[in-house]
């Protein structure tokens, strides 16, 4: 028997995760995610697929965020007929993210056709609604620590923390054992609870999102606090851009702690994603992915009015502040966000609050570096707000806490592969691995091929053979 690992994404980017794990007569992909930002990199997401989708056995995926899940639609469309094993929680979110972002990719291609600011004609999405519900067809929710036997592959998912239902996906075959971790969560995540450790590997999959800093040892509700305070004080909106699955309710958890001490006014919260509302549903279904006891995740929505039409989301951006907005994304890249930004970036009394990763390429890295023209929906939209960056809210580990969670494993694996990163985090983190570690770690190049030669029942860790793009 021979397993070759291939890395179809991920690399030098924080998005389009997609790694082929095959044997001699079994290909299993793990994770299948959108490319995002920069425009070389979503022009990927339009080529065909590397390999043939009817091709492959089965596909993995690590949790619910499109940019591990948001290719699925287009894989099963082009002729995937084998089964998606996920996590139950994270089965059930990508109920609610797959169909929002073919509905979204639908309306943009209108917006792009009735206003003529597209070079094709007619302008089409990269996948439909309705692609989106044949993908959902093909999931097969499993539990945590549960061993799934793909032909000669078996995977298990461990708990990672990061949102509801994310996994570290471990595979396991006859020449031995890599260990992916998904988007590795937080210690300290005031929501979720922490990743478990790392077990023994031959080769481990890293992400490297933030390998190149660590998370300020600031109190992240304190800072949120201040600038709600300060903001509707004088009557300003607070714009809180925010990923509808995970971020949303960890902005939430902190408002509401900030209010039942007095520490922000008494102003009105909108959440503004119908996507967010429905997950709350989801999270109260797992109480025990995360730490927020029954009674304060109650708190948390009747904190907030939750807005669900369109009409409603409408009237907002008509009834002006003091107030705060949660709605989607958190990278700026889409939803209802941007017509908040739109009606209310201009006014230097409003405030826009980044509350996390921002990738090359899109609106929001745009902002954080200092931009103040963002182009919004075929026109360009003055920025006179305040902008704020809280990257302490991020959902993924530092690069510290990354390393910290590596030194748990009883073994130091074989080889070690880092993605999921910008170039600069993903060498930083290498070089702190082989200093803080000792060990090994590289980052592949996108098209790459390793040979897995080292078996699972030998002692010590495998070995890994690099071969030809």
């Amino acid at each position: 028997m021979s397993t070759t690992l291939r890395f179809l994404g991920a690399t030098d980017t924080v998005t389009g995760s997609r790694y082929l794990v095959e044997t001699d007569s079994t290909r299993v992909l793990v994770d299948c995610g959108l490319f995002q930002g920069y425009k070389q990199l979503r022009e990927r997401n339009w080529r065909p697929f590397p390999v043939d989708p009817a091709s492959l056995d089965a596909v993995v995926v690590s949790h619910a965020h499109l940019d591990h899940t948001g290719y699925l639609p287009a894989l099963v469309r082009d002729g995937f007929r084998g089964r998606i094993h996920a996590t139950t929680a994270t089965a059930e979110l990508s109920g609610l993210v797959l169909p929002d972002s073919g509905r979204l990719l639908e309306e943009q291609a209108e917006f792009r056709d009735r206003h003529h600011t597209s070079r094709h004609s007619p302008p089409l999405p990269l996948y439909t609604e309705q692609d989106a519900l044949a993908a959902l067809e093909r999931f097969d929710p499993h539990p945590f620590g549960h061993d799934l036997s793909l032909g000669d592959v078996t995977v298990r998912f461990v708990p990672a923390g990061h949102i509801l239902g994310a996994a570290q996906v471990l595979v396991r075959t006859g020449d031995g054992r890599i260990h992916f971790t998904g988007d590795l969560g937080r210690v300290d995540d005031p929501l979720m609870r922490p990743p478990v450790a790392l077990e023994e590997t031959d080769v481990l999959v890293s992400e490297s999102t933030y390998g190149d800093r660590r998370h300020p040892h600031v109190d992240a509700a304190k800072l949120l606090g201040d600038i709600v305070t300060d903001v509707c004080r004088h009557g300003g909106v607070v714009l809180l851009p925010a990923f509808a699955v995970g971020r949303a309710e960890t902005l939430l958890l902190h408002l509401s702690r900030l209010r039942a001490r007095d520490r922000i006014p008494d102003v009105p919260i909108f959440l503004n994603s119908p996507m967010a509302v429905n997950a709350s549903e989801i999270y109260a279904r797992h109480p025990e992915e995360h730490r927020i006891a029954p009674d304060e995740f109650a708190a948390m929505y009747r904190l907030a009015t939750l807005v669900r039409s369109v009409d409603e989301s409408k009237l907002l951006n008509l009834r002006g502040g003091p107030a705060v907005i949660i709605s989607a994304s958190g990278m700026l890249e889409g939803g209802r966000i941007l017509h908040h930004i739109d009606a209310y970036g201009g006014d230097p009394r409003n405030a826009i609050v980044l509350t996390g990763f921002q990738a090359g390429g899109t609106r929001g890295a745009a902002l954080q570096r200092g931009e103040r023209v963002l182009r919004i929906h075929g026109k360009d939209v003055p920025i006179r707000a305040q902008v704020h960056t809280l990257e302490m809210l991020s959902a993924h580990a530092d690069a510290a806490q990354l390393v910290d969670w590596m030194g748990t494993a009883p073994v130091a694996p074989g080889s070690v592969y880092l993605t999921h990163g910008e170039p600069e985090a993903a060498d930083q983190l290498r070089l702190r691995i082989r200093r803080s570690l000792g060990w090994s770690a590289r980052v592949p190049e996108f098209g790459e091929t390793v040979a897995v030669t080292g078996t699972a029942e030998q002692a010590g860790p495998g070995r890994i053979a690099a071969t030809a793009p």
